[in-house]
């Protein structure tokens, strides 16, 4: 819980931010900002924080947390593992003998050295047994290659372990420990509240605990947000296991045209976006310039005012 003395000064910092962002960033439609573990701003062009937007590929980041909660309660034992031991009928569906080889860690990165060609990140996904006949072209780690397929594949051996349908595993590890609103899902993409993304960020800060529940194995976070790879497109970034990552240390989920959950830990600072699902604001990128800017620079100054 913030003092007053604390919301006073948040307000003051982010005074102005609702015209700004409401008159030049007309593709923003949410922020969630949260500082040393207070939430310090937020705006709602519609004026609603319980909708549930569209968070298109901050979906795969959320996959990978599931990964972390099943390593927690012992029902896989290690992201070495490989697919054809964790889905054995997978194993006579592809002849190269490098698929027998791809990991639980390969699909993460997005290393599989499946044959991909999906530039821009938008192809449809493959149903996973037929996403794992594609050919191989390299060998598992070598090369990065964005996948859409790759996190149904994830959904499937999370599903085949625990017995659990994937939404029933996202109520029971996330949305009950972090106290969030149930996602829906569309086009294999959750609908999250604004604030919930923030939430899934803070969890990442916090080493995986969330009061006094440990979510994710300690240690885990560092292994989701070490780049496993130079990465590529769509974002031109490194990659690790399902986040990308950047300089300062700072790493990201991103989906398309603008849904973005930004973390910077030496700032202790989240922030999360939601933006118009479009090809315009896909281009635009108001959602990064908003959190790499204006944020980030209003973040600063207020951990600045703490020293004063």
């Amino acid at each position: 819980m913030s003092t007053p003395q604390e919301q006073q000064l948040d307000a003051a910092t982010f005074r102005g931010f609702d015209e700004g962002i409401a008159t030049a960033l007309g593709d923003v439609q949410s922020v969630v900002v949260i500082l040393q573990g207070r939430k310090v701003y937020e705006y709602y062009r519609d004026g609603n924080p319980d909708a549930l937007r569209d968070a298109q590929s901050v979906t795969k980041s959320a996959m990978a947390l599931l990964v972390g909660t099943a390593l927690q309660r012992g029902q896989l034992a290690s992201l070495e593992q490989t697919v054809v031991d964790l889905i054995p009928e997978w194993r006579p569906l592809n002849s190269d003998p490098r698929s027998q080889i791809i990991t639980l860690r390969h699909l993460l990165a997005m290393t599989t050295g499946f044959e991909i060609d999906d530039p821009t990140g938008t192809a449809e996904p493959l149903a996973p047994a037929a996403a794992w006949t594609r050919p191989v072209r390299t060998a598992p780690g070598e090369r990065f290659a964005y996948d859409n397929s790759g996190p149904l594949m994830v959904q499937s051996i999370l599903e085949r372990i625990t017995s659990r349908r994937i939404a029933d595993l996202v109520h029971d590890q996330l949305v009950t420990p972090l106290d969030l609103r149930e996602p829906q899902y569309s086009h294999n993409s959750a609908w999250m509240r604004t604030v919930d993304m923030a939430k899934v960020g803070y969890l990442l800060l916090q080493d995986g605990r969330w009061a006094d529940h440990q979510v994710l194995p300690p240690g885990f976070v560092a292994q989701l947000t070490r780049p496993q790879s130079a990465g590529g497109p769509p974002i031109g970034l490194p990659y690790g296991l399902g986040w990308w990552t950047a300089a300062g240390p700072t790493y990201i989920a991103s989906g398309y045209a603008g849904q973005v959950i930004w973390v910077h830990p030496p700032l202790d600072l989240v922030v999360a976006v939601n933006s118009t699902v479009s090809p315009e604001s896909q281009q635009r990128g108001q959602a990064m310039r908003l959190a790499r800017g204006r944020i980030f620079q209003a973040a600063q100054k207020r951990l600045a005012l703490n020293g004063k």
